[in-house]
Parts: C-alpha cells; sequence; structure tokens
C-alpha cells in the first residue's frame, strides 16, 4: 500500500510540473506595466502557463533573440530611452539582465543577423535605421557603428541569412528599403535602395521565405501582402499583391497614419504583424481592427499566395510568432486580458486555439525561444 502510495504521488507530482518541464519559454512584453511576460509552452498540447514577469523598467516594446538564442533584447520606448539586454535561463526561461545601453533613437523594432555579430534598430519617429554590435557576451555595445536616413516613418528592419542584406519597411513612403550590410556594420543602398508598393499601402513589417527566395511585406494602412522575389545579390522586384482578406467582411475603410493622440471612429485597415512558418508552407498576417488572423497556402515554386481562412483571436493583435516546429502560434492582443496559443493544422494551415494564459497591459511582442 505503501509503495503504491509513493507512485501515484510521485505521478501527481509528475503531471502539475509537466508545464514547467516544457523545453519552449514564450516571453511577451507588455509596454503598460514595463514588464516581459514569461510562459511555458507545452508542446505535446500547446498549453500556456505564465511563469511569472521581468521588470523592464520602462515601456517595453519589440523584443529579439541572439543568434544562439542565449539573449533576449528589447527596446524601450519611454525616455531615457533604452536598449536592455538578459541572458535566458534554458532550464528555467528566466531572464537574468546583463546590460543596459541608451539607445539613439526610439524603435518599434528591433532585429539581429544570424551571424550573432549586429542587433539593428529600425526608428518611426527618427526615420533612420541603426546599427549596433554585439559583444560576445551577448550584450548590446553603444553607440551604433551603422545608420541609414530613411524616408518618412522606418517601422521595421530584417537582414537575409546570409547577413548581407537589410530591408526596411518604410511606411510614409511606400517603399520597402533594400541595403547592403557591411561586415562592420555599415549601411548603404542596394541598386537604387527600395522597391516600390502600392499607394498608401504604409508597409509595415516583412518577412523572408526560408529558402530566401521571397519576400513579403504586409502593408499597415492597406493591408495588402506584397511578395517580391530576390535574386543572388538580394535585390526585390515586386511580382504580386495579395489584397486585405477581412476588409469586406469587417466594413474596413482604408487606413490612415496615427500619430500620437489619433482619434478616429471609423473602422480601419489596421494590419500589424506576418510570419511564415519554418517549413515555408503557410503565412500569416494579424489585422488589429477586426482582431483577426489571415492565413494563406504559399505555393512552394511560385511563392504565390491562396487565402485560407481568417480567425478572431485575441483583441488588437499587435504581435504573433510561430514556434520552431511549426505546431504553435502564439498571439498577443494590446487589448486583451490573455495571451492565445493556436495549433496550426498540418495539412490545411487553419487555426485552433488551445490555451490562454493571463496578460498584462498592452501585450505588443511575442518571442519563443525552444530550448
Amino acid at each position: 500500500m505503501k509503495k503504491t502510495f509513493q507512485v501515484a504521488t510521485l505521478l501527481a507530482a509528475m503531471a502539475l510540473s509537466a508545464p514547467l518541464l516544457a523545453k519552449t519559454f514564450v516571453y511577451v512584453s507588455e509596454a503598460d506595466d514595463g514588464t516581459i511576460a514569461r510562459y511555458a509552452l507545452n508542446e505535446q498540447t500547446g498549453a500556456l502557463q505564465l511563469l511569472g514577469r521581468t521588470p523592464a523598467g520602462g515601456k517595453v516594446m519589440p523584443l529579439a533573440l541572439s543568434a544562439d538564442h542565449q539573449h533576449l533584447y528589447a527596446a524601450i520606448r519611454s525616455k531615457p530611452l533604452r536598449l536592455q539586454s538578459w541572458k535566458i535561463d534554458r532550464a528555467t526561461g528566466d531572464l537574468n539582465k546583463t546590460g543596459e545601453v541608451t539607445a539613439a533613437a526610439s524603435y518599434p523594432y528591433i532585429s539581429t543577423d544570424k551571424q550573432g555579430r549586429f542587433l539593428l534598430g529600425a526608428s518611426y519617429d527618427g526615420d533612420v535605421v541603426h546599427v549596433y554590435r554585439l559583444a560576445q557576451e551577448g550584450g548590446v555595445i553603444a553607440p551604433p557603428v551603422g545608420s541609414y536616413k530613411t524616408g518618412h516613418a522606418a517601422h521595421s528592419v530584417i537582414v537575409d541569412d546570409a547577413g548581407q542584406t537589410a530591408y526596411v519597411g518604410n511606411l510614409g513612403t511606400d517603399r520597402v528599403l533594400q541595403l547592403k550590410l557591411s561586415k562592420t556594420g555599415e549601411l548603404s543602398a542596394l541598386a537604387n535602395g527600395y522597391v516600390k508598393t502600392a499607394a498608401e499601402n504604409g508597409p509595415r513589417h516583412s518577412v523572408l521565405s526560408p529558402d530566401q527566395r521571397y519576400l513579403y511585406n504586409v502593408g499597415e494602412m492597406g493591408g495588402i501582402i506584397t511578395q517580391y522575389s530576390r535574386n543572388a545579390q538580394g535585390e526585390l522586384s515586386k511580382i504580386a499583391e495579395t489584397p486585405n482578406a477581412v476588409a469586406a467582411e469587417y466594413k474596413l475603410q482604408h487606413g490612415l497614419e496615427r500619430p500620437p493622440g489619433y482619434s478616429d471612429t471609423t473602422p480601419r485597415i489596421w494590419a500589424a504583424d506576418i510570419h511564415i512558418t519554418p517549413d515555408g508552407r503557410f503565412l500569416y498576417v494579424s489585422e488589429r481592427t477586426s482582431s483577426t488572423l489571415t492565413g494563406y497556402h504559399v505555393d512552394k515554386n511560385s511563392g504565390k499566395l491562396t487565402l485560407i481562412g481568417s480567425w478572431p483571436v485575441e483583441q488588437q493583435p499587435r504581435s504573433f510568432a510561430i514556434t520552431e516546429d511549426g505546431r504553435w502560434l502564439i498571439a498577443s492582443g494590446e487589448k486583451s486580458k490573455v495571451t492565445g496559443s493556436y495549433a496550426i493544422d498540418r495539412q490545411s494551415g487553419t487555426l485552433k486555439k488551445v490555451s490562454e494564459a493571463p496578460a498584462g497591459g498592452d501585450a505588443n511582442w511575442v518571442t519563443i525561444v525552444r530550448d
């Protein structure tokens, strides 16, 4: 009887601790609270468990991972402007602060290269992209070693896998900038320096296909997904445009740029984020006014997008992320009290909500780390 009780106790303890043993952690910045929420993601069920919150000491927004996934970076957009770095405890998901430097601008988007050399920031307010060198131990080194003056409202910057080309969503000019990234962190125009999107589309975030053949950009105001092909030098050529899939259903008018203090009761297109599954089969975009995610099937040869469907998610979804195995999608909502976990159907690409966990104020950026 005693042995049976001990076995039962052990099994119960294992069941209770199972989420904590998950090897996948999710981080969500909570701007209004000045914190980063830490979650454990159960890789088998998709269940989310809130582990705790890490203070960031200001309006924390964009997050980025180091190339080796050992460090998490964040931009603080309240004054004093800063870039912070944490070492990730791969056993518990805890964040241990390793550094903080003064930021040269306010960044709504930061990213890193896969070579572990640089952190890049796009400044909407400053109309500029900066490049910071990363220390060997993972910290950010200030001031920037590279700078490129963009047109009005730079909203994102990503780097190709080779670490040679950077692409900037330039919302205020209806351009995606194409820039050369040198080994020392300097930025310069590639070819004529940009490609166009549709007029007043407001290019926001971009994603590269896993094979690096295509770049997809979503426009914040028009909601159009613009597909570009890439040549060997990284130059872009526009090949297709996919219109916003939820505008008609939700009776959304064309979007407008939203400066501080923006007020408008008209429901307008307000697209936000874009991601592609690691196998390159499915692409998703978020739209904040309708609080939806829309999914597309990606043709493996042409990269063409075919609509799968749209699904209601957390209120006003600014950001979402997809796990490395392509099984789960995690979405935050700026006006939601929860962060949601969604199963991605491996055959159809449809989304199904499987779990949620508490979220703080203005939850806006999602980053996933797998041990």
